[in-house]
């Protein structure tokens, strides 16, 4: 198996990978969208705008309120190659 410490894998290393075993691809979510110094306004959206609580720090949140935000976090987490994560953490 080659070695991706240093080296993003590529499309077709994760389809090797994938035909032989099952993945689980891990990173730090929570981190990166501490990175995009988010405000209330971002986690509230118009959807929540309204809310009594207050909702900064809600991550779950982004994936409606701010969907670019986590699009754009995966892209660049995964190289845009057709891969999936979560926020869970």
């Amino acid at each position: 198996m080659k070695d991706f410490s240093s080296t993003r894998p590529q499309e077709q290393d994760l389809r090797d990978l994938l035909s032989k075993r099952i993945l689980i691809l891990d990173g730090a979510m929570g981190t990166m969208i501490q990175q995009e110094k988010l405000e209330e306004v971002d986690f509230r959206g118009e959807l929540f705008k309204e809310h009594e609580s207050e909702l900064k720090g809600n991550n779950d949140l982004l994936s409606l309120t701010r969907p670019d935000v986590i699009r754009n976090i995966h892209q660049s987490y995964f190289g845009g190659e057709r891969s999936c994560g979560d926020q869970y953490f």
